[in-house]
């Protein structure tokens, strides 16, 4: 085994490290191309500081750095962990060696030890960041009905710029293109992330979350998967359906919304919270769907495209119903003590996800491009 690098040695070249993102190491997948990215286009799939540097490294098995010396200066010294790239990057390929989502990570390093202490003091760095930014809901008593209208409550109040309306009325092709890149890296896993719930529930909330999942996932019909159907949405509007296709051009805070899931889902600390996201992420979703297929249809796309959306329309009214009451009402019912994270887990899916569409809105209103500066190729 090679020595590790001092701590001092590690933070000196820490600078100049971060000035040469993804210098040294790349995989390659598609990535868009002007002005309509092709299955045939061909990119980088790059780091973005030494973190994620050194975790791509050990994943693809050419190197073995001291990543976790380096996370560790990474947490201390960001200054917005949300929004860090290197951080960011270097989680959302720890959580897909865990999903198997990209083949270059081999299945033998998803619990090396090294890999999951670099994922934990990311990981707690990510949460205390998420904790500080996002205010923890008023409490409401621990009982189905009084936690779902909390949750209805939560979710109605929210009067911030709407992503949905500028799709549906003001949103260009360019644009539309844009958001389609910007939710491909969730929505080609949609539902994975809130899946690892499952085990970790009983009775009423676990009947509840796996009658939610079950439409997610197709009902059996592996073509009306979400996913898929948001694939073949892509490949309507002239994009590469190929999941992590998109990775290198989106920014931090759209990594974020993924990562916050995955973190949510995979540790079973965190079940309260991916229970409230998966409830505020369902009650946020008919109305917001039902605008932006209407957006498609005025750009002139066709039934392959808005497919998607239409979906979610009427399957989402029923799922929100599910998801506050009998799935989170009825988890606060048994289980009090996840309460507080229940609304927390809510609240931070309506404010990381609202802020990524800020994003967005805040881009194209001011005439720009919301794919990271210099990432088209």
């Amino acid at each position: 085994m090679s020595s590790s690098p001092s701590l001092t040695d590690t933070r000196a070249g820490m600078v100049d490290a971060r000035r040469e993102i993804g210098a040294s190491v790349s995989l390659t997948i598609p990535s868009p191309a002007e002005p309509a990215p092709t299955a045939t286009s061909a990119g980088r799939f790059e780091a973005r500081g030494p973190v994620s540097n050194a975790v791509l490294h050990r994943l693809t098995g050419s190197e073995n750095t001291d990543h976790v010396a380096l996370a560790r200066l990474a947490a201390d010294e960001t200054r917005d962990v949300l929004r860090d790239d290197d951080i960011q990057l270097a989680l959302f390929m720890l959580y897909a060696s865990s999903y198997g989502s990209l083949d270059e990570f081999s299945p033998d390093l998803e619990w090396d030890p090294r890999l999951i202490e670099t994922r934990g003091i990311l990981e707690a760095r990510f949460e205390s960041g998420i904790r500080s930014a996002v205010p923890l809901p008023e409490l409401p008593e621990p009982t189905a009905d009084a936690v779902a209208r909390a949750l209805f409550e939560l979710t109605s109040a929210d009067a911030g710029p709407s992503l949905s309306r500028h799709v549906a009325k003001k949103a260009t092709l360019e644009q539309v293109r844009e958001f389609f890149i910007q939710r491909s890296i969730y929505t080609l896993h949609e539902a994975d992330p809130h899946s690892w719930a499952i085990p970790r529930l009983h009775g009423r909330a676990k009947a509840a979350l796996v009658e939610i999942q079950a439409d997610e996932y197709g009902g059996g019909r592996p073509d009306r998967v979400h996913a898929a159907i948001f694939a073949a949405a892509m490949r309507g509007a002239g994009l590469d359906d190929s999941y992590g296709g998109y990775v290198d051009v989106v920014p931090a805070i759209t990594l974020a919304s993924h990562n916050m899931m995955s973190m949510f889902g995979m540790n079973r600390r965190l079940l309260g919270a991916i229970v409230g996201h998966l409830a505020a992420f369902e009650m946020t979703s008919s109305i917001p769907n039902r605008m932006y297929g209407d957006g498609m249809r005025r750009l002139g796309f066709g039934e392959d495209v808005t497919d998607y959306f239409d979906e979610h329309v009427e399957a989402d009214a029923v799922h929100e119903q599910i998801a506050g009451r009998d799935l989170a009402g009825a988890l606060a019912e048994d289980r009090p003590d996840l309460l507080a994270d229940i609304m927390f887990g809510a609240a931070a899916c309506l404010a990381v996800d609202g802020w990524a569409g800020l994003h967005m809105l805040d881009s194209w209103t001011g005439g720009e491009s919301s794919l990271r500066a210099g990432a088209l190729r």
